[in-house]
């Protein structure tokens, strides 16, 4: 499906397995820290589209992950720096809308891209703090009694989905089992029961924590105690935390050493999810998968 701008001819065309090393060096271009696995994860995952120029060059990628009939978030968009500003991004961002029907779809959109969701409908829900960082020193975090935490087990895969489902708003349950192959977990556990958890996993040059589920509490303890047990187990390696404003954690994690890098929109196109109030996501998976 070609298009044209400036003199340029743009194919848009479906994103393949094959397109990953184009993809990886386009991410590097605009210093993203995706590793090629990044992005084979995200292909696994989800579905999209890709722009190429007329030389066949791959200047574009942008893909959506549907979670349930209803809902599905878009990520992975980027541009060359040498094509933006040519309505690329609008014609990826249009073939997605296109494709996903009246689906509920969230996106983050970086001040760049937040005029061209705006236009699409697009309505801020929150901000994302990126914080990341090398040199943290994690306090020990008191739970309140009855409640610890516990390694993850393989029969727990079913409530971790339910947990993250109603934490989200989202239908988690084909996420998570392909979360988990290439992820460590803790569990949080009320007496036996699993009420929360945090996955650790690669990501880039480092590590990301996420999602981290629990419910909430005043001084925001439990989620605290698990973003605090990754710290403490990985002591001097790059980590990242994406997390909502809202949620009052990024004083926190700035003390603990790891800064304030970015912020990003939260943004939702016929929504917004509608999450279970009891439960909290206080840090995303991905701001291409939430």
């Amino acid at each position: 499906m070609p298009d044209s701008s400036n003199n340029d001819v743009v194919e848009y065309r479906a994103f393949t397995l094959d397109d990953i090393p184009a993809a990886h060096a386009l991410s590097a271009s605009v210093k993203w820290r995706h590793r090629a696995d990044d992005w084979r994860l995200a292909a696994r995952l989800g579905s999209g589209f890709a722009a190429v120029d007329q030389h066949g060059q791959l200047v574009g990628t942008a893909l959506a992950f549907e979670f349930g009939a209803q809902a599905a978030t878009l990520g992975m968009f980027i541009v060359s720096p040498e094509h933006q500003r040519r309505g690329i991004g609008r014609g990826l961002l249009d073939r997605l809308i296109a494709k996903l029907g009246s689906r509920m779809l969230l996106i983050h959109a970086s001040n760049e891209g937040k005029p061209l969701c705006e236009a699409r409908g697009f309505t801020r829900i929150d901000t994302i703090h990126q914080h990341q960082g090398a040199a943290f020193q994690p306090p020990l975090v008191s739970l309140p009694p009855g409640e610890r935490l516990r390694p993850i087990g393989a029969k727990d895969t079913p409530r971790l989905a339910g947990l993250a489902s109603r934490a989200s708003g989202l239908d988690r349950t084909a996420l998570m089992p392909a979360l988990l192959d290439v992820a460590s977990g803790i569990a949080l556990d009320r007496d036996g029961e699993l009420i929360g958890f945090a996955l650790f996993r690669r990501f880039g040059d480092g590590h990301v924590i996420g999602p981290v589920i629990a419910p909430e509490s005043p001084d925001q303890s439990r989620a605290k105690a698990l973003i605090s047990y990754w710290l403490a187990l990985n002591a001097g390696m790059f980590v990242r935390v994406d997390t909502p404003l809202r949620y009052g954690l990024s004083s926190w994690l700035e003390g603990l050493g790891l800064p304030l890098v970015d912020t990003i929109e939260q943004m939702a196109l016929n929504g917004p999810p509608s999450a279970d109030a009891t439960l909290t996501q206080f840090a995303l998976t991905s701001q291409a998968l939430w």
